[in-house]
């Protein structure tokens, strides 16, 4: 069984930074691809950015320039570095893994609101 869990989450004022962590453990594909979505209340959950194993990086334009998606392949970890954070920032930020085409796996998600 795979296992992620998620740590980081909490309050910060407009234009504060916080750093999201995801630690992997379990039965783990050494080529997989980590990353972030989050779900804001009343909105479908969206994709913020996504690290592959080799350390491609996809990030969705809304945080671009101001977010970071960074990995420790030996730790199995996946982090977010968010900065210069806007009130529409604010959602339940879940951690995902996969590999192939059905091996995927979710975090519990963790809470970030931020204030204006």
């Amino acid at each position: 069984q795979v296992q992620l869990v998620e740590s980081g989450g909490g309050l910060v004022q407009a234009g504060g930074s916080l750093r999201l962590s995801c630690a992997a453990s379990g039965s783990i594909f050494s080529i997989n691809v980590m990353g972030w979505y989050r779900q804001a209340p009343g909105k479908q959950r969206e994709l913020v950015a996504t690290i592959s194993s080799g350390g491609t990086t996809y990030y969705t334009d809304s945080v671009k320039g101001r977010f970071t998606i960074s990995r420790d392949n030996a730790k199995n970890t996946v982090y977010l570095q968010m900065n210069s954070l806007k009130p529409e920032d604010t959602a339940v930020y879940y951690c995902t893994l996969r590999w192939g085409s059905r091996s995927n796996y979710w975090g519990q998600g963790t809470q970030v609101t931020v204030s204006s």
